[in-house]
């Protein structure tokens, strides 16, 4: 039997494998940082969002409430430039692009009851935020700005794992910033520019980028949380910054356990919108089944760089069509030998090895080779005669659950009673060989939208 005190998870801020311990009895609260609303997201950008989404159903799966938040970044000055390309105000291009990010992340499957805060809503309480940093000698006004002071914290650069004197190493002294330092980093601007401005005791202006997360999960959580994840690339200096910030009010790291996904690259190459090779999620969806592009990240573990190619997802789409048909076959069996439709089961030993896998850093990879194990079994049973239904049962139960935690969705709807019917007469015209009619309602099938 399965125990989820086994669960062991990488921690980028310890760079070991630690027992997955949670602040509060049977509750994890998790945070991912989500998207800057100017564009639509590409594939890259879609495995945090499918990989932490993940994360989520498999702890639901073992017991916890998971209390899982990640917010829109809908102030920014890419917004702003996109907002003067498009004709349109911030709000408008912000408002647009959250509408298209959701659409997009409902289709690969992950569950929507997410808390998604904007930083335009929380604004208020970033500037006191950055009043307190300042009060407390961890930040400073200089000229028509403010800044975090990487001196005034001894702890600065634990999450990257460098030492101050490194990060000097490339940095640029920028003419007249004001900084004390050059690896200071920004908490508000003031600006002058057309985009929207709050204003503030600092005067009118918007909020530097690495404040805003830090100040959402305490009014969120009310302190420090389980998890917080995100991609690599936000190691440094953003996730390294929120640290400082918090560790300098709070005296700890935010979160105890730091998650990061690796990379999605493009046939070798680093995916950026700034360099111009990504691929839409929009687009691809429309290529494949969304499930695909699921299966694709899932398949890889997300400490792996993943290189995209064509030849990866044309795989993933013969895996995924195995499934959909398997998953088919097997409810239809239990349906048309069940006239209550009951496809109540218990789930199978391999599904103890199921969770095994993702207990030990979530490793879908791993996972997903006894999610195929069982298939392979099912196949094996569906071919047989003497099979009893529960044996079925279990299976679709079992089957059911993994799909459920790697967030694989069929879209199949169980048969109406005169459906059923109809399938029934369709199987007896094949066993009695009666293959003019068994067309025909084979035809009446299809029409009704039902697969077999």
């Amino acid at each position: 039997m399965f125990d989820r005190n086994t669960i062991k998870v990488y921690n980028s801020l310890t760079g070991t494998i630690e027992d997955f311990k949670t602040i509060k009895k049977d509750e994890v609260d998790m945070y991912v940082c989500g998207p800057t609303v100017y564009d639509n997201i590409h594939i890259g950008n879609a495995r945090p969002v499918i990989f932490f989404d993940t994360v989520r159903r498999f702890l639901k799966y073992v017991g916890y409430k998971v209390v899982y938040a990640s917010n829109f970044t809908d102030i920014d000055d890419k917004i702003i430039k996109a907002a003067l390309k498009e004709g349109l105000s911030e709000e408008e291009i912000a408002n647009k692009y959250i509408k298209a990010y959701l659409d997009v992340v409902e289709k690969l499957g992950c569950e929507m009851d997410v808390i998604r805060p904007r930083v335009t809503e929380n604004i208020e309480g970033i500037v006191d935020f950055i009043q307190r940093l300042v009060d407390n000698n961890s930040a400073y006004v200089s000229g028509d700005d403010v800044y975090y002071d990487v001196n005034s914290n001894p702890t600065y650069g634990i999450l990257s794992n460098q030492k101050l004197d490194e990060l000097e190493v490339g940095s640029r002294i920028e003419i007249n910033s004001g900084k004390k330092d050059p690896r200071d980093f920004t908490l508000w601007k003031k600006t002058k520019d057309t985009g929207k401005k709050w204003p503030s005791r600092f005067g009118d202006g918007r909020p530097g980028w690495h404040t805003e997360c830090v100040v959402m999960i305490h009014k969120i959580f009310n302190g420090s949380i389980d998890i917080h994840g995100g991609g690599t690339d936000l190691r440094f200096p953003h996730h390294e910054n929120e640290i400082a910030q918090n560790y300098s009010l709070y005296k700890d790291y935010l979160a105890h356990y730091w998650i990061h996904n690796a990379r999605l690259d493009l046939r070798g190459e680093k995916m950026s919108k700034s360099l111009g090779n990504v691929i839409l999620v929009k687009d691809i969806i429309e290529q494949y089944p969304p499930m695909v592009l699921r299966m694709a990240i899932l398949s890889n573990h997300y400490r792996q760089v993943i290189s995209y190619q064509d030849d990866l997802m044309e795989q993933m789409s013969g895996e995924w069509n195995k499934i959909e048909k398997l998953y088919i076959s097997l409810e239809r069996k239990i349906e048309l030998n069940n006239p209550n439709q009951d496809l109540s089961g218990e789930v199978l030993p391999i599904m103890d090895d199921f969770l095994k896998e993702m207990a030990y850093d979530f490793n879908t990879s791993t996972a997903i080779t006894h999610l195929y194990s069982l298939m392979k079994q099912i196949n094996v049973d569906l071919r047989k005669n003497d099979v009893e239904l529960k044996t079925y049962q279990d299976e679709f139960k079992t089957f059911t659950d993994m799909l459920y935690i790697l967030g694989l969705k069929v879209d199949v709807k169980p048969l109406t009673k005169s459906e059923l019917e109809l399938v029934l007469e369709w199987q007896k015209s094949r066993k009695e060989k009666d293959f003019v009619k068994a067309d025909e309602l084979r035809n009446k099938i299809t029409e009704l939208g039902i697969k077999l």
